[in-house]
């Protein structure tokens, strides 16, 4: 997919279009890292947050429920 380097103010910007957007798994507003590598090769990789202690025992325990049954047959 080739972009093109706009004018932005006195800065400049690449335009993700929705389809971009999309395959990413992005939306306006999410935070991204920005990697530049020798050679100039630019990466940006989404920051996902990190699931809080009570949340993640919390989606472990209905995960659990959820699949009762099959835990059962696994033992």
């Amino acid at each position: 997919m080739t972009k093109t380097i706009s004018k932005i103010g006195n800065s400049h910007g690449i335009i993700f279009d929705s389809t971009l957007m999309g395959l990413a798994h992005l939306k306006a507003g999410d935070e991204v890292t920005v990697t530049v590598h020798d050679g100039g090769s630019i990466v940006i990789t989404p920051v996902r947050p990190v699931i809080e202690p009570a949340q993640a025992s919390e989606k472990a325990k209905q995960l659990i429920q959820k699949n009762s049954v099959l835990f059962r047959r696994l033992s």
